[in-house]
């Protein structure tokens, strides 16, 4: 008994509150918060005749908000008239949706089906947006071109099965992209393993990174101009020779002595003399170096042949060993000496293996600039 009490009391608490804030909702001039609201209370309650007055009150006042900006927008000249009616009308068609959902809210009010108005609107907005996006086109510049891709995008969105529509968004991108060609890289002097790298490789790997960082939606990179009707940037690199040095040897000598026991004299069981001498050695360290750099000039140019961009990158390789040998008596010698004096020699890279990695590095350098340079300006 007393739990059912709670319940009865519980329910008239929750429908009083909701009543209250659909009330709170129509006072504020929420009209469609206060719709839906009420609606879903009259479902519990029916005969309550404040929520009654809140959704017939709410729903009349909510049509005469829209239907005001509607006629609003059918005098204006504007070309997007058609979908801020359209909108509209959407809004319209959710109160319908929200009272149409609940059979009791749905005899009292009688909302209005606003669907066939949402079909014509909608299609006239799409008209308006092709339209639109034509007259971009008609500028025939790279700026319009991609308006124009905009305009078609979101009148397909209005018009989604238009095959005319799609057509002239494709069209639209085409030419509003930029397309830039990176030229293979042309090599000058004198290279040392110019039979054995792969250049094909630095070209592709180039490419291969600014196609994977490009930012820029209307912005593509190529490695033929061919196949291109129009190119608008064209990549120049021109690769200096790699310069790889001699051998550069800077020696440093050091004495070093000790004390050893020449002769041991024993007198008697517990008396042993020792006599004792100086050994000497000269240790020389050898600290063997070689150098290797490379130059690669790149530069931009647009379809007038100017430059709109370079930069300079040098590749820079750095070997380095030591050698030590000792001359004297061994017996001098530490057992860190020893240790270094029977290291074996180490032996720099070949000529090819050192220019595969000044490459890598200009490669990396170079790709990050170009990158860099069109993420900036798309």
């Amino acid at each position: 008994m007393k739990a059912k009490l709670y319940l009865i009391i519980l329910l008239a608490v929750t429908t009083l509150y909701s009543c209250k804030t659909a009330k709170k909702m129509y006072n504020k001039g929420q009209y469609e918060q206060a719709v839906s609201l009420a609606a879903k209370e009259l479902a519990k309650k029916p005969t309550d005749v404040a929520l009654q007055d809140i959704i017939l009150n709410a729903y009349q006042y909510a049509i005469e908000d829209h239907e005001a900006r509607i006629d609003a927008q059918l005098l204006s000249q504007s070309d997007l008239r058609f979908e801020k009616i359209y909108g509209e009308y959407q809004s319209l068609q959710s109160l319908y949706n929200a009272i149409r959902k609940y059979p009791t809210a749905y005899q009292l009010v009688n909302p209005t089906d606003y669907s066939s108005f949402i079909t014509t609107y909608k299609d006239q907005a799409g008209s308006a947006r092709e339209q639109r996006g034509d007259a971009l086109m008609n500028q025939q510049t790279k700026t319009g071109y991609k308006n124009a891709y905009f305009e078609f995008q979101k009148a397909l969105g209005l018009k989604p099965n238009d095959i005319v529509i799609k057509q002239k968004m494709d069209e639209a991108y085409m030419n509003a992209v930029t397309h830039v060609v990176i030229r293979p890289v042309v090599r000058y002097g004198l290279q040392y393993s110019s039979l054995n790298y792969d250049y094909q490789n630095f070209d592709y790997d180039l490419l291969r990174y600014v196609q994977q960082n490009n930012r820029g939606q209307f912005l593509a990179f190529h490695n033929n101009a061919d196949r291109y009707p129009v190119v608008d940037n064209v990549v120049d690199l021109r690769f200096s020779d790699v310069n790889i040095g001699r051998y550069r040897d800077q020696r440093n000598t050091r004495e070093v002595s000790k004390q050893i026991v020449s002769k041991e004299i024993v007198h008697k069981k517990d008396s042993v003399t020792y006599e004792y001498i100086t050994v000497k050695a000269r240790i020389t360290t050898t600290t063997r170096t070689l150098q290797a750099n490379g130059l690669l000039q790149a530069a931009i140019f647009d379809q007038a042949e100017r430059r709109i961009w370079s930069n300079t990158y040098t590749g820079d390789y750095r070997w380095m060993t030591t050698i030590t040998t000792y001359t004297g008596d061994e017996r001098a010698l530490s057992d860190n000496d020893k240790k270094l004096i029977n290291q074996r020699p180490e032996f720099a890279p070949s000529n090819d293996e050192i220019t595969r990695l000044i490459m890598n590095e200009l490669r990396h350098k170079t790709a990050c600039g170009i990158s860099d340079f069109y993420n900036a300006r798309y």
